[in-house]
């Protein structure tokens, strides 16, 4: 049963009596006054802002006005991305970073047909940070890269890559890059000073705190948590404080402090219980279970362990979860429970080797170097293109001089003033060429990443299908695992996804079909995908990928495709469509 959007707005009302102040209520009411009067549009951004007021108070309440600018914005198409960014915000408030993914993506589409570039980079870091809470570090920096990369481009400055910071802070001290961990965050103090912000600093002291304890650099780290702390302790930020509380036992428990360590622990437990904190709720009861398990005290290990378990996988934490299967794994070795530690020691290698393998640190630290070595560049570039105006500039006075003297005074207004106009309208020109080929390498990237994403997701199907097809086997034709293999079958043989990457190939190779079309008219839809994947000088495996066919396929589709455009023995197929 659907409720109307008047039943959703009495809900909310109903909610806010218990849950704001005074003169968060008074400016509530005073919003929905306006309502009534407002056309459609005025309306959704009226429920916007509703949502935006109570969120930090009560967060289903908040929900429910973005229930309702939601069945809006069904009719007014423009005012869409406004509220699904906002839908957004509020599952990844929630923890729930699948759903951040789902909605992401689908604003992509709504950004691009809009042209809006901004809020693009946006849902590109969007998308990063709710990878990099899952544990998919790798995707996660692509993602958050290209939003910075975005923002380069349209000249943003720090404070608006804020987001991208502090996901970055994480990773790369996650996957033990302290270095680089420390530069990102060292951006963000440099922002918080500035504002003046106690509270953020306070969590870039704690961030400092964390990577110097990684180093084991326990002085420096005990020095930011006594920064820190207080400041929570001040403002009362109990998740803050169940953070540091954590960090600062683990700091102990390496020292070998197990005593002062379990007391940090149990004050971590509390504060997020207090606050409702599921995640630093899960890693307390994991730490403690750490310490009973060094007092051999396996059964209050076993409770600890398992209630932590409950909740890594009641909120998707794939990271604490393979912790938390070591600890279990342990503490039933300790009760020579063989059987259980093994097999929580298999569950552990397998959650591991599915998500995180060293390869993927390599590519991250390579991306990121890959986006230091552009900024470099594009420094480079514009010291260049500095000296350049300035030897202009002294030509001119120059010239200027030597027109001077020889009494050409009237001469040397109208040189001047000409050649002023020339240099504006070559800058204009330079500006507009740089713009343009900015963008053009931004599309470039943007088509590759979609190629390349495309094979990977390709690739990643076809291995799910393979091991739903020995399921089906091993369980006598379950139907079940049929339906999952014609789900697959479908999703392989959708055109939606070519469809995507042909429109980002067209943007970059334009008139490329067009240009095939004329010149080989006998060349079927198939062989000018094959053409286009050709085109972008991908590799056999990756082009199988794309396109769901064996590598043998692609090997017999070039040569059919060599037989119909009439090429050489020793002439190569590859050249020849790079150079169309």
């Amino acid at each position: 049963m659907r409720l109307s959007i008047k039943a959703i707005l009495l809900f909310a009302v109903w909610g806010l009596s218990f849950s704001v102040g005074a003169q968060l209520q008074q400016e509530v009411d005073s919003i929905q006054q306006a309502i009534p009067t407002q056309h459609d549009s005025l309306k959704i951004r009226s429920y916007v802002l509703l949502f935006d007021k109570i969120l930090n108070k009560d967060r289903e309440a908040a929900k429910l006005y973005l229930d309702t600018a939601l069945v809006l914005s069904t009719k007014i198409k423009k005012e869409k991305g406004r509220v699904l960014h906002k839908l957004g915000k509020y599952y990844y408030r929630k923890g729930n970073h699948q759903k951040v993914l789902e909605i992401s993506r689908e604003l992509f589409e709504v950004y691009r047909k809009d042209g809006n570039k901004s809020m693009l980079a946006t849902s590109y870091n969007n998308v990063g940070m709710a990878l990099e809470r899952m544990g998919l570090f790798e995707e996660a920096v692509q993602n958050i890269l290209t939003s910075m990369r975005m923002k380069d481009t349209m000249g943003f400055d720090s404070k608006s890559k804020e987001k991208s910071y502090i996901s970055l802070v994480r990773i790369y001290g996650k996957i033990g890059n302290i270095e680089k961990s420390n530069y990102y965050n060292g951006l963000l103090e440099e922002i918080h000073l500035k504002e003046q912000d106690s509270l953020k600093l306070a969590t870039d002291w704690n961030n400092y705190a964390v990577n110097y304890k990684k180093s084991k650099q326990y002085d420096q780290a005990l020095r930011y948590y006594k920064k820190s702390i207080p400041i929570y302790e001040k403002l009362e930020r109990h998740k803050s404080l169940a953070l540091s509380y954590n960090n600062l036992g683990n700091l102990y428990r390496a020292k070998d402090s197990m005593e002062v360590a379990e007391n940090y622990f149990l004050q971590a437990k509390q504060s997020a219980e207090t606050a409702n904190f599921k995640k630093e709720l899960s890693v307390a009861l994991h730490n403690l279970g750490l310490i009973r398990n060094h007092y051999e005290d396996y059964d209050k290990a076993l409770d600890y362990f398992k209630a932590s378990e409950k909740i890594s996988k009641e909120i998707k934490n794939s990271l604490l979860l393979i912790s938390t299967y070591i600890g279990l794994a342990n503490a039933y070795e300790g009760q020579r429970d063989y059987k259980n530690a093994f097999g929580y020691a298999a569950k552990r290698i397998k959650l591991k080797d599915s998500l995180f393998e060293r390869q993927s640190i390599d590519k991250i630290n390579e991306l990121e170097v890959r986006y230091q070595s552009e900024i470099k560049e594009q420094q480079i570039t514009l010291q260049e293109n500095e000296i350049a105006l300035l030897e202009q500039e002294a030509k001119l006075n120059g010239l200027q001089r030597t027109l001077l003297g020889t009494g050409l005074g009237l001469s040397v207004i109208v040189l001047g003033l000409a050649f002023y106009g020339f240099r504006q309208r070559s800058k204009r020109n330079a500006l507009a060429r740089e713009k343009v080929e900015s963008e053009l390498a931004f599309k470039r990237k943007e088509l590759t990443t979609h190629a390349l994403h495309l094979a990977k997701k390709n690739e990643v199907l076809e291995s799910i299908k393979e091991k739903a097809q020995l399921l089906k086997h091993d369980h006598h034709g379950s139907n079940g695992y049929q339906k999952l293999i014609q789900t697959i079958d479908f999703d392989l043989q959708s055109d939606n996804n070519w469809e995507n990457f042909a429109r980002y190939f067209e943007q970059v190779h334009k008139d490329f079909n067009k240009h095939v079309k004329q010149r080989f008219p006998e060349v079927t839809p198939n062989e000018l995908r094959l053409m286009a994947l050709l085109k972008m000088n991908l590799s056999s495996k990756e082009i199988a990928n794309i396109l769901n066919i064996s590598q043998e396929g692609i090997k017999k589709a070039r040569y059919r495709l060599r037989k119909k455009l009439d090429i050489a023995s020793e002439d190569s197929l590859q050249d020849l469509i790079l150079s169309l």
